[in-house]
């Protein structure tokens, strides 16, 4: 295998097609014309994309997860997209969101930066994707998509964008507004087995969620001189995601067996918008001074309402009423002066200030024999601890970044953060806390060769809190268990990280080969914990459990496959070796640290046949591991019970497309997402008494399935 991929490596490396790329020593950028496009009949700044090959390694930035719950509240240095060499003003209205809204025509060229800069808008933590538009004093361009999405049952929605961009003299700007579908249909089955290997029950439900996802954007950004830009960005978005749910339980133990149906009605609504705004100011010297701005909120309210009968059509009788409801806000203020004291080398000063906001209510009703309520869907109120909650952070951070461009070749990046905060939580429990932590960061690289590059870098990363940890939260994992029990005295995860890259670019525009080797070292990490006030009365929740590591191993290829004459054939592929593990006090064994699982690969491929402006491609992915035992691919231990899954980060899935440029140069685009219909399947066993007696109840089995999507679209630019 080896002397093979030897063989096909100097093969590539021998190839002399010649593209249009070219490589730039300044910040070992990599730069394509919009003239490199022209062949393939882009209509949007992502089709562009698509076409360049090893873009998803740029595009997806650091691809190893996090440790813990990163909500990423405030804003941070870090971003993957530029445009003109500057980032967009919004969280949720990032610029990434807005790729298939910038039409190709108003492109000069894009950019694959592979170095770091004080000149940059954003710290680089991998590579960042310029893209740089035409300096024109008047255009406008129109780019509509319509089309509709099929699935398994017969459901047609209808998914869409419209676009309006353009400049006007110093002024550019851009409206859009997007409709897109998320319905899904899911259908699962369980068998349930007793400890003896006695058949217990089954369970086979279906549940129909009826979602339209709405978005309204706007980008505004005006020259007010040579020295002063400022930008404008605005957000709103509304997905009202009612479902349905139809469980029929089957009792194996009884002659002739039982029959119980359970009906659940799901009513919710959520919506969000966003503002932001920046402003830029060069002096003379070079130097520059920004402030950059944020107000956003999020609502989510979602009511579940279970009916039970003993079959279909008959008398049914109400017996859980749960009702979530939570406002999440942020207001985020960023400034900073960046200047060049030496020659080669830049320095930014700044200070970051957040306020975050989160407001939940949880109420619980069932079938007992206190008073009903109407306010509890008609049932009786049933107490649950914590769950009126308002949980704000106030959060304070100065930086210092440091860029040294030692030579040519080699640059260095340092910087420093000092993170200060207050979380407050008020109603059912009142606590103040307050945080503090030191966060260096060092980002060595050196150019090997103008293709071949060196990337080493540590960090200090601490974990942002997940405010749901906080207060009572519903649990929609697990049918025996309703709600979750809050943790108001969490801590954050702190995890020293360590990376070695190696990316290497292959000769006249062949392909990208890139290989990353991470080390965590955890502390504090975050796992179910025992609050259990006796042993009758086993409680669980998040809580901080220890200290752990992880190794990863990711190696990823896109090559051109000009070596075989097939100069339009774009082949990439991956494989993720992941290991984690930490003692967990809960079990009293070493266990998975989630997000990370066993690994992953993935193949896929894209076809560009200039000649019959079409192009089409495929592309597979899965896990590695089964499910259950050591060669699972994820686990979830709690007090009484623990969860194999048999997918982790990356689920099995196969999505193919056809893509072609025909009448009136509208572009028409056949997907189908989830080809196979791949099961998603788990396995849990349940104990009796706390986990570590080994008391096996029973083992549940059970598979889901949501049915291949097919959506069909057509696009065009005016």
């Amino acid at each position: 295998m080896l002397k093979r991929s030897s063989l096909l490596l100097v093969s590539i490396l021998s190839s002399s097609l010649a593209y249009s790329q070219t490589t730039s020593d300044e910040n070992a950028s990599i730069t394509y014309p919009a003239e490199y496009f022209a062949e393939f009949g882009a209509v949007s700044v992502n089709d562009m994309l698509n076409r360049i090959p090893g873009i998803a390694l740029a595009l997806n930035g650091n691809e190893v997860p996090s440790i813990g719950n990163h909500n990423n509240r405030g804003l941070g240095a870090e971003s993957q997209i530029l445009i003109n060499g500057k980032r967009m003003a919004g969280k949720a209205n990032e610029t990434r969101s807005q790729l298939e809204r910038i039409p190709a025509n108003q492109v000069s060229h894009i950019e694959i930066i592979r170095g770091t800069s004080g000149d940059l808008d954003v710290r680089n933590s991998g590579q960042l994707v310029n893209i740089v538009l035409l300096e024109t004093q008047s255009t406008s361009s129109i780019s509509a998509e319509a089309g509709a999405a099929y699935y398994r049952d017969g459901t047609t929605d209808p998914v869409g964008s419209l676009s309006y961009s353009g400049q006007t003299g110093e002024l550019q700007y851009r409206f859009s507004g997007t409709i897109g579908s998320a319905y899904e249909l899911q259908e699962s089955s369980e068998l349930s087995v007793l400890a003896d290997g006695t058949l217990n029950e089954t369970r086979v439900f279906d549940r129909q969620r009826e979602q339209t996802n709405y978005a309204l954007n706007s980008n505004l950004v005006y020259q007010l001189s040579s020295a002063d830009r400022v930008s404008l960005n605005a957000l709103y978005g509304e997905s009202n995601p009612p479902a349905t749910l139809l469980r029929t339980i089957t009792d194996l133990k009884t002659s002739p067996q039982k029959i119980l149906i359970e009906r659940e009605d799901l009513p919710a609504t959520a919506d969000n918008w966003e503002l932001g705004g920046d402003y830029e100011h060069t002096f003379a010297d070079g130097a520059k001074y920004k402030i950059l701005m944020i107000v956003n909120e999020r609502n989510n309210d979602s009511i579940r309402e279970r009916y039970v009968s003993s079959d279909l059509g008959q008398t049914e009788t109400k017996n859980l009423f749960l009702s979530s409801d939570s406002r999440y806000r942020e207001r985020i203020v960023r400034t900073s002066y960046s200047w060049s004291p030496f020659e080669d080398q830049a320095l930014e000063l700044g200070i970051e200030g957040s306020q975050t906001i989160q407001n939940s209510a949880l109420k619980l009703g069932a079938r007992t024999s206190a008073p009903p309520s109407a306010e509890y869907g008609g049932l009786s109120p049933v107490p649950v601890p914590n769950a009126i909650s308002q949980v704000e952070e106030m959060r304070y951070e100065g930086f210092a970044v440091h860029n040294w461009q030692i030579n040519s070749r080699m640059s260095l990046e340092s910087s420093l953060l000092y993170e200060v905060s207050e979380i407050a939580q008020s109603g059912d429990v009142n606590k103040k806390r307050d945080f503090d932590f030191l966060k260096p960061k060092l980002d060595f690289r050196f150019d090997i060769s103008r293709s071949f590059q060196l990337r080493v870098s540590a960090e200090k990363d601490v974990s942002q809190l997940s405010f749901a940890d906080f207060s009572a939260s519903v649990n929609a994992q697990d049918d025996d268990q309703d709600t979750f029990t809050g943790n108001p005295s969490l801590e954050q995860e702190q995890t020293w990280r360590y990376n070695l890259n190696l990316d290497y670019r292959l000769p006249n525009d062949s392909g990208v080969l890139n290989s990353r080797l991470f080390y965590y070292d955890v502390h504090n990490s975050i796992g179910r914990i025992d609050i259990s006030p006796n042993s009758q009365t086993l409680l669980s929740t998040n809580g901080n459990v220890g200290d752990g590591k992880v190794f990863a191993l990711y190696l990823n290829a896109s090559i051109r496959l000009g070596f075989l004459d097939l100069p339009g054939v774009v082949v990439t592929a991956g494989l993720n070796l992941e290991d984690a593990y930490i003692y967990d006090p809960l079990i009293a064994k070493k266990r998975t640290i989630i997000p990370f699982d066993r690994g992953s690969f993935r193949i896929g491929f894209r076809h560009d046949v200039p000649a019959m402006n079409l192009n089409y491609g495929m592309n597979y992915q899965d896990g590695i591991g089964g499910v259950g035992g050591t060669g699972g691919n994820r686990v979830r231990y709690d007090i009484d019970n623990v969860l194999f899954y048999g997918i982790g980060k990356v689920r099995t899935e196969l999505v193919a497309f056809v893509e072609k440029v025909g009448y009136g140069n509208f572009t028409y685009r056949l997907e189908v997402n989830n080809a196979l219909d791949s099961e998603r399947c788990l396995e849990r066993k349940r104990y009796n008494g706390h986990i570590r007696d080994r008391d096996l109840r029973e083992i549940e089995y059970s598979c889901a399935t949501t049915g291949p999507q097919v959506m069909l679209k057509v696009r065009a630019t005016f």
